[in-house]
């Protein structure tokens, strides 16, 4: 059964309003709505409200219905990423700084010199990375 089906069995079972569904999982009335008509898929912390709210478990919400397991290991992917790319920009500034530290102390080096001159559009690229990341987690998040 897909999990638009079981939440709407499980809210009708409990004798609840989608209105009522929706302030104790704190989204709108037209989320409910969406979730169970299958045109939106809930997040995993909604469902683990609702397993709580219905009094139904987790295995009886989720299985059965694959789309939301490539939702939810798609949801899982991407936090992932998000960690490296975040591990790789603290890295990135730390080495720059360190880099900044050493151009003073060891002035009229090429190297560095040349390091000191890439270091903002290293740091611009990271922006611009975390920005497309921030943006394609919001459109994800949307659909």
């Amino acid at each position: 059964m897909r999990i638009a089906d079981q939440i709407k069995s499980a809210r009708i079972q409990k004798e609840y309003t989608q209105e009522q569904s929706a302030e104790n999982l704190m989204v709108s009335r037209q989320t409910i709505s969406n979730w169970e008509n299958g045109k939106s898929l809930p997040d995993i912390v909604s469902i683990i409200r609702m397993s709580d709210l219905y009094d139904v478990s987790l295995d009886e919400l989720l299985k059965g219905d694959k789309v939301l397991m490539e939702k939810i290991e798609k949801d899982a992917m991407a936090v992932k990423v998000e960690k490296k790319i975040i591990k790789f920009a603290w890295i990135s500034i730390v080495l720059g700084v360190i880099v900044i530290i050493l151009g003073n102390i060891f002035e009229d080096n090429p190297v560095i010199d040349f390091i000191n001159g890439a270091l903002p559009w290293i740091l611009l690229g990271l922006m611009l990375l975390f920005a497309m990341l921030y943006l394609n987690k919001e459109e994800n998040r949307k659909a």
